[in-house]
């Protein structure tokens, strides 16, 4: 398994934007599926992008608006949201499976005028 931790959450207005890090140790993840979640109040953990071997995958909800990217030499991947709604307030969690599935503790995200 890999060590994951999440940084980058916020508040931000409607229409604004962020960008999520996902900081991972223990384990090289280039060759990994790794992906972000979130979490609103509520509701299910839902899948929100993926990323594996070259192939990024979005939810209908966030394509267009945020992209998945990684950083190999980092060990590091990242969320960037932009065009934020307040729908898309959440805690947001990195997810990694390495040799099993790893979480991160997870960051806030705050979408308010």
């Amino acid at each position: 398994q890999v060590h994951l931790v999440e940084s980058g959450g916020g508040l931000v207005q409607p229409g604004g934007s962020l960008r999520l890090s996902c900081a991972a140790s223990g384990s090289a993840i280039s060759n990994y599926y790794m992906a972000w979640y979130r979490q609103a109040p509520g509701k299910q953990r839902e899948l929100v992008a993926s990323s594996v071997n070259g192939y990024n995958n979005y939810a209908d909800s966030v394509k267009g608006r945020f992209t998945i990217s990684r950083d190999n030499v980092k060990n590091t991947v990242f969320l960037q949201m932009n065009s934020l709604k307040p729908e898309d307030t959440a805690v947001y969690y990195c997810y990694a499976n390495v040799y099993g599935a790893s979480w991160g503790q997870g960051t806030q995200v705050t979408v308010s005028s």
